[in-house]
């Protein structure tokens, strides 16, 4: 399969997807404007050119959609080609992914998981670099006590918390005045994931 990308439309704005012989190659979400995400999902598949999406990439940016529309969508069937990415960063991703629609973890959950709860710190460098945001969903993972944490993509944690708030997670308030659902100030309840 011939290296590609494409733009595709979602209630956040247009996203971009990469894609090569093994999977995608990565997913860009959206930027000031189509130029913007153009560039930035060129950057994680160089040289490849702006086409059609064949049919399975299609599928997968019709699921990406309906996700970001607050749809039930599973994107567990999309393939991603990690192969280009550290070892342990791919470890990170494997175990962002099980994290389901509403649900959260915290970057000490995934640090337990991966055998050692001092890795905090490098899991969220990790999921600062992941190429393929909303299919390995780094914003359903939180800092201690429900406190936001970063997020690298355009419009930083506001657009964390549209994401989560999109997909049904539990906003908490941190005092009575009512603050505004994305205001980066509110702290996110974790709704732990049942094993």
């Amino acid at each position: 399969m011939t290296p590609g990308i494409a733009l595709f439309d979602t209630d956040i704005g247009r996203c971009g997807v990469a894609w090569g012989e093994y999977g995608l190659l990565g997913v860009q979400l959206p930027e000031t404007n189509d130029a913007q995400t153009r560039a930035r999902i060129q950057q994680k598949a160089p040289g490849a050119q702006e086409t059609s999406p064949p049919a399975d990439v299609q599928r997968a940016c019709d699921a990406m959609a309906r996700l970001l529309k607050g749809e039930k969508s599973d994107l567990s069937f999309i393939r991603v080609d990690m192969s280009h990415l550290p070892e342990f960063n791919r470890s990170v991703y494997d175990v962002a992914r099980t994290i389901a629609p509403g649900e959260t973890l915290t970057y000490g959950d995934i640090a337990v998981r991966l055998g050692d709860k001092l890795l905090s710190r490098s899991i969220g460098q990790a999921l600062g670099q992941n190429p393929f945001p909303i299919v390995i969903p780094c914003h359903r993972v939180l800092a201690a006590n429900g406190k936001t944490g970063g997020f690298s993509a355009n419009g930083g944690v506001t657009t964390k918390f549209r994401m989560l708030a999109i997909e049904g997670a539990t906003i908490a308030q941190k005092d009575e005045d009512s603050p505004m659902l994305f205001d980066p100030g509110l702290s996110i309840a974790p709704r732990r994931q049942r094993r």
